[in-house]
């Protein structure tokens, strides 16, 4: 039964053997580390066009909120107003406004039944 000593030839063999496998082990874990490289970089420039989408949405909520604010306010004068119509003695004015509403009515019954 031959002994192997490290100066032995079998030795070099089984220690370039275990050197072998080893590169194996490394080229694996080269391929796996590159392959985890590119999907964080794909994971960071998703990021970032998520924030800057986010960025852009928050620009545009904002102006729909000085859009709502400002109409809000036109609203609120307009029915101001209203009220104010609505408050005083205008039965004139809304006796005015059926009849000019039922002359109305009355024409375009006209007009559809000459037809």
């Amino acid at each position: 039964l031959p002994v192997a000593f490290p100066g032995d030839g079998a030795a070099a063999g089984s220690y370039g053997y275990t050197n072998s496998g080893y590169s194996v082990y490394e080229e694996e874990n080269d391929r796996l580390t590159e392959s985890l490289r590119t999907k964080v970089s794909a994971i960071k420039s998703l990021s970032i066009e998520i924030g800057t989408e986010v960025k852009n949405q928050n620009k545009m909520l904002s102006e729909m909120e000085n859009d709502f604010d400002s109409t809000g306010g036109l609203l609120g004068a307009t029915m101001g107003r209203l009220r104010t119509l609505s408050r005083g003695s205008q039965t004139k004015l809304l006796c005015y406004m059926m009849l000019f509403s039922l002359f109305v009515f009355f024409v375009i019954y006209w007009i559809i039944k000459l037809r």
